[in-house]
């Protein structure tokens, strides 16, 4: 019986002196996680995740560093699984940003002739208002939609919603200031 249980123990320190360490799985969550970071809709639009990359790759360092090959194993397989859906996510958040960004845009491209229009109408019927104000305050908000619609062509989606925002509020602003006059002027007839 004793000779059995050395023989058996014998096998195991045999086994565990010989495993090796996960080299290919390794290697691959070295380069997963590279493609992630190198990625910068990834780094972006899906940090959580790309920390969650990071996470696993020290923790598959510290079995392997402690010789537990096949928890490296799992944690290998976790880097590259967090990595792959970094860059999922930094994908999908672009999509988004760039239809909100267009959206955002095409709404304000409306607004700007529905404001045009009140402007003329302002003008001709000579509402009290600061004319020259009024004129700076509207070539203030074409310029920022111009700014936009220029971050939107160079893929940056947040400049180019924030651009449009301001662009968005500056119109709203004079509409607003114009139909104030026109209750005002309409009020003294």
């Amino acid at each position: 019986m004793k000779k059995i249980i050395f023989i058996i123990m014998g096998i195991l320190i045999l086994i565990t002196a010989c495993a090796r360490p996960p080299t290919e799985e390794i290697n691959r969550a070295v380069e997963a996680l590279n493609r992630a970071e190198n990625d910068s809709a990834a780094v972006n639009y899906a940090a959580n995740t790309l920390n969650r990359a990071r996470d696993a790759l020290a923790r598959m360092q510290v079995e392997v560093n402690s010789k537990r090959f096949d928890s490296a194993r799992i944690f290998a397989s976790d880097v590259i699984n967090f990595s792959e859906r970094a860059i999922n996510e930094g994908q999908a958040a672009v999509a988004r940003a760039r239809d909100d960004a267009t959206g955002l845009l095409t709404s304000i491209r409306t607004l700007i002739t529905e404001t045009e229009t009140a402007v003329y109408t302002a003008i001709s019927n000579d509402f009290y208002l600061d004319l020259d104000a009024l004129e700076q305050n509207f070539d203030s908000a074409i310029n920022e939609f111009e700014n936009a619609m220029e971050n939107l062509q160079a893929n940056n989606y947040q400049e180019a919603v924030e651009s449009g925002q301001r662009a968005r509020s500056a119109l709203s602003s004079i509409t607003g200031n114009i139909s104030e006059a026109a209750q005002a002027l309409s009020g003294k007839r």
